[in-house]
């Protein structure tokens, strides 16, 4: 295999990415706004490009990290919150520019169930999303620009809540009280099986689809918050009794139903 695939965005979920695709044959060019990590990515066998993308444009050697790619994984989330928010849409809209002018032909985009909003029930890729939040406008925006641009085929990934090495939603709720909407059904996923829907992605040639990135394991959020503090020594999160909502299930039915494909990371610890 001699494909070189460019993943825009090597953090977390980006650089153990990164290293799974270097093992099943891709070259791939990574990139960082940190100058820090340029050196670590290229000890990993990353191809390193410093690029920082801003709603103003584009900072940084856009064109040698687009170079050679078929494919591109944007991997960036919106940062809309603290006094530093920024138009997301626009942000990415140059980047969308740039891949117009490369050899990309695929793009897969990660986005978030934050799309969906606060919709109740069991949430598909086929339900109407309705952001509440500017972050969920913004991705829901930007996922409509790139599936709509006739020249590329782009997947889109809506995941819900990452967990994984060192990152679990336990760590800042623990201890936490007066929380709402305990009966709400948890919508996780492990890094894991993140890296493995990418991975399908690409070895498949899932183009001009949207997946839904959940573990099919929804207990409701008391339930599990308690346990998982109860596993690590933490004080358990206190919620009120809310029967205000059903709260949403999000169902990974495309990967599941569609394309066979089986969830092996629990998220359960």
């Amino acid at each position: 295999m001699n494909s070189t695939v460019a993943i825009m965005g090597c953090g977390w979920l980006g650089t153990p990415l990164a290293q799974d695709l270097l093992q099943q044959g891709f070259t791939v060019h990574g990139s960082t706004t940190s100058h820090d990590k340029v050196g670590a990515l290229r000890d990993l066998g990353i191809v390193p490009f410093q690029i920082s993308l801003t709603e103003n444009g584009i900072a940084g050697p856009i064109t040698s990290f687009l170079e050679n790619a078929k494919v591109i994984i944007i991997n960036v989330p919106p940062n809309l919150r603290g006094v530093n928010k920024e138009n997301y849409e626009q942000k990415i809209g140059h980047l969308h520019e740039a891949i117009r002018n490369s050899s990309v032909a695929n793009i897969i985009f990660i986005s978030s169930t934050s799309v969906y909003g606060d919709l109740d029930g069991d949430v598909k890729e086929t339900s109407v999303p309705h952001p509440e939040t500017d972050s969920g406008k913004q991705l829901l925006a930007t996922e409509e620009t790139l599936l709509n641009d006739p020249d590329l085929e782009t997947t889109i990934i809506r995941f819900g809540g990452l967990i994984g090495p060192n990152r679990h939603p336990i760590t800042f709720l623990a201890g936490k009280k007066g929380l709402s909407n305990g009966n709400h059904p948890i919508n996780l996923i492990h890094l894991d099986d993140c890296i493995r829907i990418i991975a399908t992605v690409l070895e498949k040639g899932y183009w001009g689809e949207i997946f839904n990135g959940v573990y099919p394991l929804h207990p409701p959020k008391k339930d599990y918050y308690a346990n998982e503090a109860d596993k690590r020594g933490l004080e358990a999160p206190q919620y009120t009794d809310s029967r205000s909502s059903q709260g949403k299930k999000v169902i990974p039915y495309n990967l599941m139903e569609r394309k066979k494909f089986t969830f092996k990371k629990s998220i359960v610890s």
